[in-house]
């Protein structure tokens, strides 16, 4: 039966609506991709000795493409490996259609992506960042291509012992804009300012001589931290019958608020 029959045989045929294998989508994603310049995103699925150099193995579509360690955008095959599983951006540097693969570079889409962030970055602008890397006190974000740091002091209000209870690689955070120096390269973020301060409102809720119900939030060499809502701790001396660890329900008597400094003072007393 010919092409010209079947299409006289099936009302409403229209060929525009016929599905396209995986395999021919990858190849369109490809071709304009390489010359349009932009930029793809894939899951780094996994490495392999390819080129006589290790190499990062992702898919577009159902075709397979390589991206070297020397494009990788790491220093060394440890940091490429720990990529694995991880979504990679990329640019596809050539393509071999007769093989069904091609060859990208992570490294010019990272640099291709932070160009453009120079470009629109604004002071103040609230932005989306993504988490690269946590530790207890700081964490690692990538805003487009560009890499900056972010102070537990500025992820939010109130004590936070450790920023690994609260965030892991790979989370996405709104950020503020509060430094940017674009001649010298220079970005500072903040989640903190991008939310709503309980200061000094809180302040009406906690009056000197006052008694109230916390939790120890963090115990440091200079004194303890304890929540007693959100994005609101008092820091209190030691204890002299006891010790109180994280997690513990605790009373406090308050002996002075600070809305300028944003501190409640006080100590914790034994419940009677």
């Amino acid at each position: 039966m010919s092409e010209e029959l079947k299409k006289v045989l099936i009302e409403g045929y229209n060929e525009e609506k016929l599905e396209q294998s995986s395999y021919d989508e990858g190849w369109a994603q490809i071709y304009s991709a390489r010359q349009n310049d932009l930029v793809l995103q894939a899951e780094l699925i996994g490495l392999e000795p390819k080129l006589n150099k290790l190499c990062g193995v992702v898919l577009v579509g159902g075709v397979r493409g390589y991206i070297p360690q020397d494009f990788s955008g790491t220093k060394d095959a440890h940091e490429f490996r720990r990529l694995l599983g991880e979504p990679v951006a990329f640019k596809i540097l050539s393509y071999d259609r007769e093989g069904d693969t091609f060859i990208a570079s992570r490294q010019a889409a990272l640099e291709h992506m932070e160009g453009l962030t120079w470009k629109w970055l604004e002071q103040d602008a609230v932005i989306t960042a993504v988490v690269r890397n946590v530790t207890p006190k700081v964490l690692m974000l990538d805003i487009g291509g560009i890499t900056t740091e972010l102070p537990v002091q500025e992820y939010g209000y109130g004590w936070v012992d450790d920023l690994r209870e609260e965030v892991s690689a790979g989370d996405h955070l709104k950020v503020k804009v509060v430094e940017l120096d674009k001649e010298n390269k220079i970005v500072k973020v903040s989640k903190k300012a991008t939310e709503k301060s309980p200061w000094p409102d809180c302040a009406k809720r906690y009056v000197s001589k006052g008694t109230y119900k916390g939790k120890v939030s963090g115990v440091m060499e200079y004194g303890i931290f304890v929540n007693l809502e959100r994005g609101v701790d008092a820091l209190v001396p030691h204890i002299r019958f006891g010790k109180v660890k994280r997690g513990d329900t605790v009373y406090i008597r308050v002996r002075g608020v600070d809305p300028r400094q944003e501190r409640i003072y006080g100590r914790i007393i034994p419940k009677k």
